[in-house]
């Protein structure tokens, strides 16, 4: 179990490297459990949260890839709110696939735009 947590944190380090958010582009990060998925807006120059969500609230309705879309369509509405408009997209240790991919996508379609 050492070992998968220790490569986990090298992946997520490899990501974190390339990734800095700032006033005009903001880091978008996730964080994924096996019940539930979390997303933030972070400005690092400032070190602050601008926006947040997550699917807690949605009391497991529907497929946990809706429930991420959800997510990522309630993020790019309180970003936007927060006078979000780039972002860059903070992955983590985690694939760009399934939950991840269906939460930023959503959040690409609903407003927000990313730099790459």
């Amino acid at each position: 179990m050492k070992e998968k947590r220790l490569k986990a944190k090298r992946r997520a380090a490899r990501v974190r490297a390339r990734v800095r958010g700032t006033a005009e582009r903001v880091r978008l990060t996730i964080k994924r459990s096996s019940l539930h998925i979390y997303a933030q807006l972070i400005n690092d120059d400032t070190g602050k949260t601008l926006a947040s969500a997550s699917d807690i609230k949605f009391k497991k309705e529907g497929l946990p890839m809706e429930r991420a879309a959800k997510v990522g369509t309630v993020l790019a509405e309180n970003g936007i709110k927060a006078g979000v408009k780039l972002i860059v997209v903070d992955r983590g240790s985690y694939k760009y696939h399934g939950r991840v991919k269906a939460l930023v996508e959503a959040a690409l379609a609903n407003g927000l735009s990313n730099t790459k």
